[in-house]
């Protein structure tokens, strides 16, 4: 067959496939992604709840200007209870910034070592997760221990609620996922293994370490570990998309309200959270997304823009159109932000 006759084929097999996809599309993305952009944040807020979100909330920190506030939708649909920017809401993955940033403070004091391995302080799990004498603190903290994540496991999910009390039994006696250090997997089962090291060698919980080295010195007063901290009338209800069920009563970890993940998140990236010489030995990330049932949050910090920006969406779903929807939706905040401070 000549080269063009080849060529042709190709292109048509292309533009066959292409055509195909489209009936793939999720088209509320689509949407989403071509709409206008409109004048402010609270009209794009509007937008997002006509495209399927139960509520959301929004709060912006942009440098030299005070703290904005937004939401739209329902904080509890079947009472009708609007949104409320300053309502609790569960962060899920956002705390492992707290988490990896009182570990940062407890290596500077010497009662840690990012270079220790996970046997050093679980010899017991030795043989239990692969690799474990030669997987570090650090490579936990940054996701490259290959250590199975426990919420990837069906059989967790059979009963989350009861399960999350025996949760890294899901992880155990599994292959790793790759040798220590030579990839990258997110995987929550390395937080947790962290946090059983910082009760170890606190002696107490490492809530109490967190409250005393972040959460106060920020004066974070609306931020809390369990929903056992707070009146459940607080906390944003949380929906999944085919249920009616309201999950606000699942036990996901810890809360906070959109102006204290801001505050958090600023103090994070301008480094006012650390102390002499720990931003050095910082090995995470400076910015976090959230999801469990019911709940997903972005927190994204714009050092172009000197802008934090905090966005709570109480709608989730299997497929995650949901996630994506809500990546599109900050995506669209941050232009209009951009383009008021541009004008």
């Amino acid at each position: 067959m000549r080269k063009k006759q080849i060529k042709r084929v190709l292109q048509i097999l292309l533009i066959t496939g292409s055509i195909a996809s489209l009936w793939f599309v999720p088209w509320i993305l689509v949407r989403a992604w071509i709409l206008p952009l409109p004048d402010t944040v609270q009209e794009q807020l509007g937008e997002a709840v006509d495209l399927g979100f139960d509520g959301i909330i929004v709060y912006v920190d942009q440098g030299g200007k005070p703290p904005a506030f937004y939401a739209e939708g329902w904080k509890d649909r079947d009472n009708k209870i609007p949104a409320d920017p300053n309502s609790l809401f569960k962060i899920a993955s956002i705390s492992k910034l707290y988490t990896a940033v009182a570990l940062t403070k407890l290596v500077k004091e010497q009662r840690l070592s990012f270079e220790a391995s996970l046997v050093d302080y679980f010899p017991e799990l030795r043989g239990r997760i692969e690799n474990a004498d030669e997987i570090t603190l650090k490579m936990m903290v940054q996701h490259r221990s290959g250590i199975p994540n426990f919420t990837d496991n069906p059989a967790y999910w059979e009963n989350e609620q009861e399960n999350s009390q025996k949760a890294l039994e899901f992880a155990l006696d599994l292959p790793a996922r790759f040798k220590p250090g030579k990839d990258y997997e997110y995987s929550n089962t390395n937080y947790l293994l962290l946090r059983r090291i910082m009760d170890t060698v606190l002696g107490y919980n490492h809530h109490e370490y967190i409250k005393e080295k972040i959460l106060q010195p920020l004066e974070l007063n609306n931020t809390f570990f369990s929903l056992e901290e707070v009146d459940l009338e607080d906390v944003m209800s949380g929906y999944y998309v085919g249920y009616d069920q309201d999950f606000k009563a699942n036990e996901n970890g810890m809360l906070a309200t959109a102006e204290d993940v801001g505050i958090f998140l600023r103090a994070l990236n301008d480094g006012s959270v650390f102390g002499e010489g720990e931003q050095e030995l910082y090995p995470y990330e400076y910015e976090h997304g959230g999801l469990v049932v019911g709940y997903q949050s972005l927190a994204e910090y714009h050092h172009d823009i000197n802008t934090a920006v905090v966005q709570f969406v109480n709608t989730t779903d299997f497929n995650g159109y949901e996630w994506n929807l809500s990546e599109i939706v900050l995506g669209r905040i941050v232009k209009i932000i951009r383009r008021g401070q541009e004008q």
